[in-house]
């Protein structure tokens, strides 16, 4: 008995590395008969043949997704827990799947196996260079049968899906606010830990977005890309164009759903219902009374400041000056 468990023992270390001889070869020599799609193993053709057959056994209870392999839906699940169990021993960096390791691990080597043949460009994995080759030739093989948009790479298709479905599947820890895109979950936590990676090299100035730091840039450089069509008037941003432009259509977008007012900017708006609910946000940090407006209470504080200037010693010596001037005046008279 003991022998027959060792040489079942060897054969299945046998299976297993000639499995693994054929990642170095090549091999597949289990072929679909539906796609002619080829595998190492049967257990992986068994997998596959799933995917013809719209067979998901396997459903996710956060948000009722269907896998067709178990650990598929293992590796789903690590979105909505947050487990990234593949650390990287060379920077604290963690990940939810072990290719994604095995490929971070390639940015500390540097190693890109797979150039392309076109351009001398190379890729840490096949897949990458599968999807610069299709920018070669134009080929966009994924089709969105909601709007028609096609895509070069399954992986753009899914992220653009969610755009229809709604599907917000990355949450932050501290708030639970969830996102569609997991780029968009890590530009928002840096508003929980105050990171901001991009510094401007002329004033040292730090952004959380790479986009902030661009518009930043010019105010030091002066650019303002963005024109008018009707007059001509330049902006450095985008969305100030948008905003100027209403001053030509006289549109306002933003309206009161309470007594119908429209108004240009929300802003505006905002300011405009403090009228209905009787706040005052707007407070004096001199004497402490309270505006509707923050116009409201700039005008106010001109008093304070008025007030400084008249009872400043400053102003005292000029009165008494002037009083004394017409006292001498009044003499001499």
């Amino acid at each position: 008995l003991e022998l027959e468990a060792e040489l079942k023992g060897w054969n299945l270390r046998n299976s297993h590395l000639a499995d693994h001889l054929k990642t170095h070869t090549g091999e597949k020599p289990h072929p679909c008969k539906l796609c002619g799609k080829s595998f190492i193993q049967k257990v992986n053709l068994a997998d596959h043949l799933r995917t013809h057959r719209a067979e998901k056994l396997f459903s996710c209870e956060c948000c009722n997704k269907s896998f067709v392999q178990h650990r598929a839906l293992i590796c789903h699940m690590r979105i909505h827990t947050g487990e990234k169990p593949y650390s990287c021993e060379l920077c604290d960096k963690s990940f939810r799947l072990r290719k994604s390791l095995v490929c971070h691990l390639k940015t500390h080597t540097g190693d890109k196996p797979y150039p392309c043949e076109l351009c001398s460009k190379s890729f840490r994995q096949s897949s990458e260079l599968a999807g610069h080759m299709r920018t070669h030739t134009g080929e966009k093989l994924h089709v969105c049968k909601m709007c028609g948009k096609s895509f070069s790479g399954s992986s753009s298709m899914a992220r653009h899906m969610r755009t229809h479905t709604g599907e917000k599947p990355f949450a932050c820890k501290v708030c639970g606010k969830s996102f569609a895109f997991i780029s968009r979950l890590n530009v928002h936590t840096r508003i929980h830990t105050g990171e901001r990676p991009y510094s401007c090299e002329v004033c040292g100035k730090s952004f959380g977005k790479n986009c902030h730091l661009t518009i930043h840039m010019r105010t030091h450089t002066g650019e303002k890309p963005y024109s008018c069509e009707v007059c001509g008037k330049s902006f450095s941003e985008c969305s100030r164009v948008a905003r100027h432009m209403r001053s030509h259509t006289h549109e306002k977008p933003y309206a009161c759903k309470v007594c119908g007012n429209s108004f240009r900017y929300g802003s505006n708006l905002t300011e405009h219902m403090i009228t209905h609910t009787g706040e005052t946000p707007y407070s004096c940090k001199v004497c402490g009374k309270s505006f509707t407006e923050c116009g409201s209470m700039g005008r106010h504080m001109r008093t304070h400041k008025a007030e400084e200037r008249y009872f400043s010693p400053e102003a005292e010596y000029q009165n008494v000056s002037s009083l004394y001037t017409e006292i001498n005046f009044v003499q001499q008279g």
